[in-house]
């Protein structure tokens, strides 16, 4: 699968994201890091303890990873849980994060055929 490949799967912008990093090799190096990043995995822990505060400071990071590598559809859905635990509060609308685990799934599916 080709760099612009994985982004149409995954709802990215693959044009965005080269003009703000440098080289796609640069891009993929980043991608393939990805899953390595534990702001999703935290994410998940801190909303099922019903910890605010790292709820809302997980999914702020997760956004601002996925917004970085132009993972749209990822971004969109972590911005989404993120302005609803924001100061920090509750989760009250829990539909916020199935969009967020599934989005998650297919970055790291597309990032296994990379």
């Amino acid at each position: 699968m080709t760099l612009q490949e994985f982004y149409a799967r995954v709802g990215g912008d693959y044009s965005a994201t080269l003009s703000r990093l440098p080289s796609e090799a640069l891009i993929k190096k980043f991608v393939l890091k990805y899953p390595g990043d534990p702001s999703f995995e935290q994410l998940r822990a801190a909303l099922d303890a019903q910890d605010w505060e790292l709820a809302f400071r997980a999914s702020h990071t997760l956004k601002g990873v996925a917004q970085n590598l132009g993972m749209d559809r990822l971004c969109k859905a972590a911005a989404a849980l993120c302005d609803a635990v924001r100061g920090p509060k509750p989760l009250e609308d829990a539909s916020l994060w199935p969009p967020v685990l599934a989005a998650h799934e297919e970055v790291l599916a597309a990032v296994r055929e990379l």
